[in-house]
């Protein structure tokens, strides 16, 4: 006789866990080998188009590199730079811009404490409202740098 209560209570916990449990992993849009690939080529595009020979970095949300390329006669240390600038976009999700326009806020020194490189020249990559990576472009004025990178980024919007 206990047993049907007990079972029916087991059977009601495990109802309502369910929806819960349902909420424990979410889907998310991807940023793909190729699609990676078609932000480095229209970044890469642009900078011909400008007539500029830069570093491209393309990351996933972690900030973890894709693909990269450095344009022939670009500078060496460009590409430690655009991974730099793309890890902060992809972290903060927000175009590296913002964040140095920040640094001119009268509390901006504060943003000097926290990790990344505040300086235009990345951008986040977005499906739909979803950050799925972010491209960093290093070898050109911070102005430019950031030019190319939205040219990347919207590739794949």
């Amino acid at each position: 006789m206990r047993a049907a209560p007990i079972a029916a209570a087991v059977v009601a916990a495990l109802l309502l866990a369910a929806p819960a449990a349902a909420q424990m992993v979410v889907q998310k849009p991807v940023l793909t080998l190729a699609g990676a690939r078609a932000v480095l080529a229209a970044a890469e595009a642009k900078a011909v188009a400008m007539g500029l020979k830069v570093s491209v970095v393309v990351v996933d949300p972690a900030g973890v590199p894709i693909v990269s390329a450095r344009m022939d006669d670009a500078s060496m240390v460009g590409p430690e730079i655009a991974l730099a600038k793309a890890k902060t976009a992809a972290g903060f999700r927000q175009p590296t811009k913002v964040m140095q326009q920040r640094l001119l806020e009268p509390e901006g020194l504060r943003m000097l404490t926290l990790p990344g490189t505040m300086v235009d020249g990345a951008v986040p990559v977005k499906a739909g409202a979803a950050v799925v990576g972010a491209v960093g472009v290093s070898g050109a004025s911070s102005a430019q740098d950031g030019e190319i990178a939205e040219a990347g980024a919207t590739a794949v919007r």
